[in-house]
């Protein structure tokens, strides 16, 4: 049976990739560059958002401009990169992928030429009919401008698509195309924020699928 939607876009960093605690250890050392206070995970997932200079200013209490920011960011990516190859798929990313019945392409805010490598490293190549990655140098800024990039160069319909991904972010860019958003609460946000922003919400990925075929 073919979705409404028929087209799935996943979302890489909290969703398909379980890279919680490496973005915590790497936010972390980015804070700690100017001498900043840590969070924790849960903190992390309760305060972070889009842009993310705004969650750096947030948990440093004063103002980040988009000079630092670039610093934070390249410090914040150094640390990451450090940790990358410890990270696992999500559970059941391979068995949520597999049951999905149209077709799927994949977009992250990750810079696109680590990307591309680092699908094909997790065994992805073929799964999906694009991947899209980050092209700026610097980071941290909302999804909605990359979607309706990658959906154009795709050829696909904003209305004919469901985005699987693990913040409020990733719901404003579907929404900001005529899509529709699951979120997965095993991400980057706190499950209750997830839950109040009244967009259907999985706690697997595998029901995140069967979520998103019975959009209409």
């Amino acid at each position: 049976m073919t979705p409404a939607r028929p087209h799935l876009v996943w979302d890489w960093n909290g969703t398909l990739l379980n890279d919680l605690s490496l973005v915590v250890t790497a936010t972390n050392a980015a804070f700690a560059s100017v001498g900043g206070p840590s969070v924790t995970a849960a903190e992390h997932r309760v305060r972070f958002r889009r842009p993310v200079a705004h969650y750096y200013a947030e948990v440093l209490a004063r103002a980040v401009d988009d000079e630092e920011f670039g610093r934070l960011d390249r410090i914040f990516h150094d640390a990451y990169r450090e940790g990358l190859t410890t990270c696992a798929l999500a559970d059941d990313a391979a068995v949520a992928m597999a049951a999905w019945p149209g077709s799927q392409s994949l977009l992250s805010m990750w810079f696109h030429d680590e990307l591309v490598p680092a699908v094909r490293t997790y065994g992805l190549t073929g799964r999906f009919t694009r991947v899209d990655g980050l092209r700026a140098t610097t980071g941290g800024d909302r999804k909605a401008e990359s979607l309706a990039r990658h959906l154009t160069e795709l050829g696909v319909d904003g209305r004919e698509v469901v985005l699987i991904g693990d913040s409020l972010d990733d719901a404003d860019a579907a929404l900001s195309v005529g899509g529709r958003a699951v979120l997965y609460t095993g991400g980057f946000t706190d499950p209750d924020r997830l839950r109040a922003s009244g967009h259907p919400v999985a706690d697997t990925l595998t029901e995140a699928v069967t979520l998103a075929a019975t959009l209409a």
